[in-house]
């Protein structure tokens, strides 16, 4: 419609501009086909062409509603689908880090059990306090705590914090892990604390 009544529009300007001229036989060939059609332009045509221009039936404007509505509904479930697919991992995230702080504090407890069963003498722990620190150990371990296998495995700062380097005895050992200074945890797969560690160098 709009594209109509510029065509219109121009064709009105030129046929003004070439009455305008005096000298009509030097008019451009465009000018002259304007004036041929001034008549057919009029006015009067123009409220007519105007007239002649369908409006929507009233089915058609349902239709259109009913696209826009239909967008809009999937928009809006495909957002809401988004939102319930992050709520779910956000809260099953948190569910398996919710004991993470109290674990943390828990591990150095291990570290201190660990190096009393290794330099303890024997007989000196008795039978029942080994089988309450592996009920202990069992139980974090159900909860998802598991401890890093470092030694000997290549150096990873994602995993490993060095500590220091230690010249390599072999080729094939530089860059890898020569010692554990402290172990490294992991909790349900996320580091909750870097194993300390010798890099052979």
């Amino acid at each position: 419609m709009a594209k109509l009544l510029n065509i219109i529009e121009n064709y009105k300007n030129k046929a003004k501009s070439a009455f305008k001229m005096e000298n009509k036989d030097e008019l451009p060939i465009d000018s002259e086909e304007v004036m041929e059609n001034t008549d057919i332009v009029s006015e009067d045509n123009i409220e007519t062409l105007i007239e002649e221009v369908p409006e929507l039936t009233e089915a058609e404007k349902l239709q259109n509603e009913l696209y826009e509505l239909k967008d809009k509904y999937l928009r809006l479930y495909s957002d809401f689908d988004n939102f319930r697919k992050r709520t779910a991992k956000e809260k099953l995230e948190m569910i398996q880090s919710a004991s993470e702080r109290v674990i943390g504090d828990i591990i150095p407890v291990i570290d201190d059990i660990e190096r009393a069963t290794a330099n303890a003498q024997e007989g000196e722990i008795s039978e029942g306090i080994h089988l309450i620190f592996n009920k202990l150990f069992n139980t974090l371990a159900v909860k998802g705590l598991k401890s890093m296998d470092a030694k000997g495995a290549v150096f990873n700062a994602d995993l490993h914090e060095a500590i220091t380097q230690f010249p390599a005895p072999t080729e094939d050992d530089k860059g890898k892990v020569f010692d554990v200074v402290e172990k490294g945890y992991y909790l349900n797969d996320k580091v909750i604390r870097f194993a300390k560690v010798v890099v052979a160098n």
